[in-house]
């Protein structure tokens, strides 16, 4: 059928070094792609496929607004309004400061794909080799899929993909993600698998 890939599990040795170039390859970027390599970067690697930002999620801006909302309302009791403007600009830098770590990138690179968050290292065995990749569609998954994970929300100009792979157990199970992304077509050419719609 087209638009998918064969279901036949790769042996695990393949997968396992896919993850590993997967992360070599992205460890030469900075986390801001536009900035280019890092400098301790000793090989230039191969341009990244596909990248995109995932801004903070309902669960992160809630987070700030309650702890931003707290901390102001402290001030407010205590001292009043002088209080409250004198912390102001510190606790929203603060909470801006937390929404902008939590930022993620999805990045697809010439072995695997990823969610990767600013300062922290990608490790391997969250990283989904392309060549377990099966269906890439455009909009919500169909009946018979397994339950999707969201991975990220709705954002203006960007448009819903679902994502069906082979899992890591041996049993051959599968799994299905959804993220909405710039370019529907770009993300499944990354992925080396004819978009469905």
């Amino acid at each position: 059928m087209a638009g998918r890939r064969s279901s036949a599990r790769p042996p695990q040795a393949t997968v396992a070094r896919e993850r590993r170039l997967h992360v070599e390859q992205t460890r030469g970027f900075r986390f801001v792609v536009g900035w280019g390599l890092k400098r301790s970067a000793t090989v230039v690697p191969a341009p990244l496929r596909y990248w995109q930002y995932r801004p903070a999620g309902p669960t992160a801006i809630a987070f700030v607004v309650l702890v931003v909302g707290l901390w102001l309302g402290a001030f407010a009791w205590v001292g009043g309004w002088p209080e409250v403007r004198g912390e102001l600009p510190l606790a929203l830098i603060a909470g801006l400061s937390v929404l902008v770590l939590s930022t993620g990138r999805f990045t697809v690179s010439a072995h695997g794909m990823s969610f990767d968050v600013a300062a922290t290292r990608t490790e391997p065995a969250r990283v989904v080799p392309l060549l377990l990749v099966r269906e890439v569609r455009v909009g919500r998954p169909p009946e018979g899929w397994p339950k999707p994970r969201r991975r990220g929300g709705w954002w203006p100009g960007r448009t819903r993909v679902a994502v069906r792979h082979l899992a890591d157990d041996e049993a051959g199970g599968e799994q299905a993600f959804t993220l909405w992304v710039r370019d529907p077509e770009d993300v499944a050419a990354a992925l080396g698998v004819p978009l469905e719609r």
